[in-house]
């Protein structure tokens, strides 16, 4: 057996993790949009998500360094955790299940893969060094999957877009954006600290520092709108085991197997683009959603090529070096 068989297999099962991560990433959603189409209130929906993650995660904190690092991190320095937290937790998730109920899941899925470069297009504001800089590929990227956002927006809303629908398209992009810049701006505080963190353990550690910026949301949920149904809690609940606490570990699994494999490591990117494919083939089974069809297929399209272009052009050039791989990831989590 030559040494290529063992890394090609790698490669193939880390593209395979990363296939079954896009499609419990893609359940975000399908129940996102299944719970703002059954009347649910859209701060109950984003709430009860990570009130629900929590505990979801205890369990899996023994195997990943445990909890005491993490609490030993937020009690030093709690309100940037807060911060970092209401950035890249809150705001981003009320944002997207605001937004949920503006159209079909495949619609909020392909608007919401700008956040594959958003993280890339912060670096000017959040670092002083080499990072700072964004490739010329990178900008080009980005204008090709804006413009494939805003294809498929304009062909679902047919000739324009009302009041509404930019409304709605504003809370996509501006979670986007949100998800990497707490993420990232974590990460600049635990390089600067010297506190070393993996990624379950800094999931854990946002998830619990939000929980009291929830309560506020909840209790404006409450308001509006009552008690959460069952039917409520249990799509919540599919949320946060599905995409919290499953794809993460599948995503961050698939990545860490070929962090030093350029051509495997754009795959595993890559296949972020399949979430669109999963978030129409699920909302068409389970809600009777149509496809996207004309304008919005030619943008979906154009959005998954950009995916695909930034995981090859962007991604390959840092594999092999732990850091720089880091600062160009897409930033998937809770």
């Amino acid at each position: 057996m030559t040494v290529a068989q063992p890394e090609a297999r790698r490669a193939l099962l880390a593209v395979g993790l990363a296939l079954a991560s896009a499609l419990f990433f893609s359940l975000t959603y399908v129940l996102n949009r299944a719970s703002a189409s059954g009347g649910g209130h859209w701060a109950w929906i984003a709430s009860l998500r990570y009130f629900i993650t929590l505990p979801l995660l205890l369990p899996l904190m023994p195997m990943q360094g445990g909890t005491a690092p993490v609490l030993r991190a937020i009690a030093a320095h709690p309100w940037a955790w807060l911060r970092c937290s209401a950035i890249g937790f809150v705001l981003f998730c009320c944002m997207l299940t605001f937004a949920a109920s503006s159209g079909p899941a495949w619609l909020v899925a392909g608007s919401f893969q700008f956040t594959v470069i958003a993280g890339m297009l912060c670096a000017p504001l959040l670092y002083r060094d080499a990072r700072r800089r964004i490739p010329r590929a990178a900008l080009g990227i980005a204008a090709m999957i804006l413009a494939g956002v805003l294809l498929m927006q304009l062909g679902y809303g047919g000739s324009g877009l009302d009041r509404a629908g930019w409304i709605a398209l504003a809370c996509v992009l501006t979670a986007a954006v949100a998800y990497p810049l707490g993420n990232r701006l974590l990460l600049l505080h635990l390089e600067r600290t010297g506190e070393d963190l993996n990624a379950t353990q800094r999931v854990f550690g946002m998830t619990l520092a939000s929980q009291p910026l929830w309560i506020p949301v909840a209790a404006f949920a409450w308001y509006e709108a009552g008690l959460p149904s069952m039917s409520q809690l249990g799509l919540a609940a599919g949320v946060a085991l599905g995409a919290g606490v499953i794809a993460t570990i599948l995503f961050f699994q698939a990545t860490g197997m070929v962090r030093n494999n350029p051509l495997a490591l754009g795959a595993v990117e890559g296949m972020q683009a399949a979430e669109l494919l999963f978030a129409a083939g699920l909302g068409a089974l389970f809600l009777q959603e149509a496809w996207p069809r004309g304008q919005a297929l030619l943008g979906a399209v154009v959005v998954a090529l950009g995916i695909v272009a930034f995981a090859i052009v962007v991604a390959r050039p840092a594999a092999g070096s732990a850091r720089r791989t880091r600062a160009l990831r897409g930033d998937r989590g809770a």
